[in-house]
């Protein structure tokens, strides 16, 4: 086998690698979960673990690893925090939207980091975009529930704002200082 074939035969694997490291990493992270008080949404590790799938993997590979997760929890397997419905269930309740969030939010922190990813601060801004992607779907499911942008908001990203933005910091620490060739 050529160089050129092995090579990408190793990079294959170890994306494939990747992708279920950071499926199961993200099943981990969700099982520390805080309760926050007036909110169905708890606090976890989640959109850090989503954030650094897409800085780390890349946007195509960093989304497949939270497709994977998601396909896990919604067949059943017990990856999504301990609060809440189980299955298919969750994805149409309170924290769903989030959820349904993690593979547009891992694609674009991958995709923005390609730009600059050298730069930390570029870094934080594809971490923190993020988790941006991921609050808009969490907080417009909520909007349907709750029959009310506002209190989706209050409730449902307000809390989380501090954290997510320290989270984006630790992504964009933990992540690697790519080449300007970045994964697929």
């Amino acid at each position: 086998m050529p160089n050129t074939a092995v090579l990408a035969s190793r990079d294959r694997r170890i994306t494939i690698a990747g992708v279920i490291g950071f499926a199961a990493a993200l099943a981990a992270a969700s099982q520390i979960s805080i309760p926050v008080p007036g909110t169905a949404v708890p606090m976890t590790l989640q959109p850090l673990v989503v954030v650094l799938a897409g800085l780390c993997l890349g946007p195509t590979a960093g989304a497949a690893s939270m497709v994977l997760y998601l396909a896990a929890g919604a067949a059943g397997l017990p990856v999504f925090a301990p609060q809440g419905l189980p299955g298919l269930a969750r994805l149409v309740g309170p924290t769903g939207g989030y959820l349904i969030a993690y593979p547009l939010g891992a694609w674009a922190a991958g995709r923005l980091v390609r730009f600059h990813p050298r730069r930390f601060s570029w870094r934080v801004l594809a971490a923190a975009s993020g988790i941006a992607v991921i609050h808009v779907g969490g907080v417009a499911q909520l909007a349907v529930i709750t029959g009310s942008l506002t209190r989706a908001f209050v409730a449902g990203s307000l809390p989380f704002l501090g954290m997510d933005a320290v989270k984006a910091v630790l992504a964009a620490l933990y992540s690697p200082r790519m080449s300007d060739r970045a994964p697929v």
